[in-house]
């Protein structure tokens, strides 16, 4: 799941963070409503947890989900090297971290590489803050209400995240998003439910319809 020994860093992150809290692994697993067995596996480096499960830990030991995809102590300049960045992905979407660590940092900002055919589910999102977007290559297709829009490359939408939204990749072939999200408050929630999607067959040409982003 995260390049560079993915599954022993995080295995060794998340055990820390355990101990810190005091916390057993069974304490953790109720806490979490995910099996014992599961936490152990992750520790010990044996399993590659999904992001869906990363969001259960995150919340059960109240850190940001980001805490899985940086490295460090708070600083006041981060600077990554493009080999240097965290990874997570789900089924249908790879996520790069692009930089965070700032005290009371309220954006996070994020490389999707969306697959084919990859969307984010039925239900629409819906999370504090704003949400910026920036296609950079592919397309992209995003429906914020009743409105949709096709972001094809250097296509841009920023709206309001409680504005109920989805958004999916109609191409045969991988898309890249830039994606930011600015909030006091729900950096979780906002990831897990652009991380947790699903894929099904590419049914839509670009251009076929849906607005384009407007200029």
């Amino acid at each position: 799941m995260f390049a560079n020994d993915p599954t022993q860093v995080v295995g060794q992150r998340l055990k820390t963070l355990r101990d810190e809290r005091g916390l057993s692994v069974r304490d953790l697993a109720q806490a979490s409503d995910l099996a014992f067995n599961t936490i152990s596996l992750i520790e010990r480096g044996r399993i590659s947890p999904t992001i869906a499960t990363l969001h259960k830990l995150a919340t059960a030991l109240a850190v940001p989900l980001a805490y899985f995809v940086t490295e460090g102590s708070p600083r006041h300049v981060v600077f990554l090297k493009c080999g240097e960045r965290r990874r997570a992905c789900s089924s249908h979407v790879l996520l790069e971290n692009l930089g965070t660590g700032l005290p009371d940092q309220r954006l996070q900002f994020l490389l999707l590489t969306l697959r084919p055919g990859a969307d984010s589910g039925p239900d629409p999102i819906v999370h504090p803050g704003h949400e910026f977007a920036f296609c950079l290559e592919g397309c992209v297709e995003y429906r914020v209400e009743a409105r949709a829009y096709e972001l094809g490359p250097e296509d841009s939408l920023l709206f309001e995240a409680h504005l109920p939204h989805r958004w999916r990749n109609g191409l045969g072939t991988p898309s890249r998003l830039l994606l930011v999200l600015q909030s006091e408050e729900g950096h979780e929630l906002a990831l897990s439910r652009h991380l947790e999607s699903h894929g099904e067959p590419h049914r839509r040409r670009r251009g076929q319809g849906l607005d384009r982003a407007p200029a």
